[in-house]
């Protein structure tokens, strides 16, 4: 009996077969979702903090105005108020993100990581877009880096620990 070929020549043992993503007879992680939730509404009140603390130290102590006038494009006249709701917000969709994402993607802490990146960077870029001081677009593209990273870093933590590995 012949042995058979891949299509790159080498040998197999027969008929190609996916490969595994885990090996056969482990269980399959679980996902607490509870667990997931009530870490990613823990991180929304964190970013809002996060948010109101960074407009304090940036505009309060530093004197750097942290939005663009209004008038000046998208990023208006934005009170702090908002801006923690907005930093809340997100960190609930983030989680939202991230609850699909352990649902249905390989490697779903890197992907978001990379998407939770991303949109930060976008976040960090607009001020940069309208006609404000240069100091109000620094400012508020660090106040946006400073949120950023507390919704990153806090959910990646928390899906850590909401998924289970079986045993």
């Amino acid at each position: 009996m012949e042995t058979p070929q891949s299509p790159y020549g080498y040998e197999t043992d027969g008929p190609a077969t996916p490969y595994p993503s885990r090996p056969p007879g482990t269980p399959s992680p679980s996902l607490d979702a509870q667990r997931l939730w009530v870490g990613g509404l823990m991180t929304a009140v964190v970013a809002a903090l996060t948010a109101v603390v960074a407009v304090l130290l940036v505009r309060g102590v530093l004197g750097i105005p942290v939005f663009a006038p209004e008038g000046n494009g998208a990023m208006g006249d934005v009170s702090t108020g908002l801006l923690a709701g907005g930093a809340f917000v997100a960190a609930l969709a983030a989680t939202g993100l991230m609850h699909v994402l352990i649902i249905a993607s390989p490697g779903p802490v890197r992907f978001f990581s990379w998407i939770v990146g991303l949109v930060t960077a976008v976040m960090m870029l607009l001020p940069f877009t309208t006609e404000a001081t240069s100091a109000a677009k620094v400012g508020t593209a660090a106040v946006y880096l400073v949120i950023g990273i507390a919704i990153g870093s806090l959910l990646t933590a928390v899906a850590r620990g909401a998924v289970r590995r079986g045993r």
